[in-house]
């Protein structure tokens, strides 16, 4: 990693070491902890896969094209946010700071960005553009999704708005090269 983006995510983890531990303070009611662990793992894909299965029987022969461009994007999504993850390295909070707590076992070793913003907020995107009746579900549960991976310690909130940027960029793109392609 080069040593300037090093000191930057220096800089950044310790600017946002006090949001991050307001925000992980609810970890300690039981309650909430797990509220937020079954956000994550619906968020890990579950959610999503279903919906995706479903499209097409909710919608027919409408969903099967939106289900289609929801799995290509989805697979975009995953090889942009590991290829950026293995040149970024940055630790996750709770490795990097003591004062973290951290609930659940990430995915993978590094933080940034956060590939479950970026897919909830792609899918999201994709989703509402075809079938608005489902914006505010998907808007909540998207929102819900951002806030558990700062809540349990496993990313900070610049990985998170990172996250919905590529997100948003990636089901822009999704889009544009499905109206060019006629898929949509």
């Amino acid at each position: 990693m080069d040593s300037r983006v090093a000191l930057a995510f220096q800089r950044f983890d310790q600017a946002e070491l006090k949001f991050c531990r307001y925000l992980n303070r609810p970890n300690g009611y039981v309650v909430i902890r797990y509220v937020f662990r079954g956000v994550s793992w619906l968020g890990d894909g579950w959610f999503w896969y279903v919906l995706i299965v479903a499209l097409p029987l909710l919608y027919g022969a409408e969903g099967w094209p939106v289900a289609v461009q929801m799995t290509l994007t989805g697979a975009a999504g995953v090889f942009t946010y590991k290829a950026i993850k293995g040149r970024a390295v940055r630790e996750r909070p709770f490795i990097t700071h003591a004062a973290i707590n951290c609930h659940v076992a990430p995915l993978d070793r590094y933080s940034f960005p956060s590939g479950h913003t970026l897919h909830a907020v792609s899918f999201t995107w994709l989703m509402v553009s075809h079938f608005p009746e489902w914006a505010g579900l998907l808007g909540a549960f998207t929102v819900l999704v951002a806030l558990s991976r700062v809540l349990l310690g496993l990313h900070y909130p610049t990985d998170v708005a990172a996250g919905a940027l590529l997100g948003a960029m990636i089901a822009t793109i999704s889009s544009r090269a499905a109206s060019l392609f006629g898929m949509l």
